[in-house]
């Protein structure tokens, strides 16, 4: 495992366990909700899914399962690819209290076992900020091409670009040159919600942010075909762009 995964490994491990029963509820809890209702869980990601029956679906940094498990009660074959055992407690114990099975692989994105997992997929789908925990973002999708079946697709949705140059999120997170090339550490997601004695002791996590260009760039320089770039509103002011997703297909 390359050196800043394992500094992002310790700070995504910190309290995870506990820290997802209380954002997220109980497994038992979290289990009923999202059998309740598993494409309402999806939020607008369901739009970009053509079918989830038998489908198989590689869910990338899938932290504690929040759309795996809605995903394989809608009939996919989720497997969640993350660097957090803490986060696969979590997915598994309400994947089990839903009644459904996903496969969890604690791991490094960039060493994930292709002997295994190249061209085994149909979709490879990733949200909620994923892409600034990678150093090299042409790396990155040359994995997500590799475990694409021909005819499969990727759907990327993360944090807007904008996000380099203005705390439109209110992630608390530094701003920067929209061209900055840096790698910066900085807090990991959830350290805001703590009281400021423990948010200190909280490991740091090793990032690299990038532009509109050098993401759909990457995603042209992997093989994959560009079907479709949208913008979405931030949920802070929707007067401006804070999420964006991508759809790429090997074809």
């Amino acid at each position: 495992m390359i050196d800043y995964s394992v500094q992002n490994k310790k700070a995504w491990e910190f309290d995870a366990y506990e820290f997802w029963v209380r954002q997220a509820g109980a497994p038992r809890e979290r289990a009923k909700k999202d059998r309740e209702d598993p494409v309402g869980m999806l939020k607008r990601y369901a739009e970009y899914f053509d079918t989830y029956e038998n489908i198989k679906v590689a869910n990338i940094c899938g932290s504690c399962g929040k759309k795996a498990i809605p995903l394989a009660i809608l009939g996919a074959q989720v497997t969640v690819f993350d660097i957090s055992e803490d986060n696969k407690r979590y997915a598994l114990e309400v994947a089990d209290a839903a009644d459904v099975e996903i496969n969890y692989e604690v791991c490094d994105v960039l060493e994930i076992d292709m002997n295994r997992y190249k061209g085994y997929f149909d979709v490879v789908f990733m949200e909620g900020g994923i892409l600034h925990y990678f150093h090299n973002i042409d790396d990155f999708m040359n994995i997500m091409y590799s475990l694409l079946r021909p005819g499969g697709k990727m759907i990327c949705s993360d944090f807007h670009p904008f996000q380099k140059i203005a705390d439109i999120l209110d992630l608390e997170q530094p701003v920067m040159s929209y061209f900055c090339t840096d790698v910066f550490e900085g807090e990991m997601a959830h350290a805001r919600f703590y009281e400021e004695e423990i948010r200190k002791q909280i490991p740091k996590c090793s990032y690299r942010k990038y532009t509109v260009s050098e993401i759909i760039n990457a995603v042209i320089n992997s093989g994959m075909s560009l079907k479709r770039f949208d913008e979405h509103p931030a949920w802070t002011n929707d007067k401006l762009p804070g999420e964006f997703t991508l759809i790429g297909v090997r074809e």
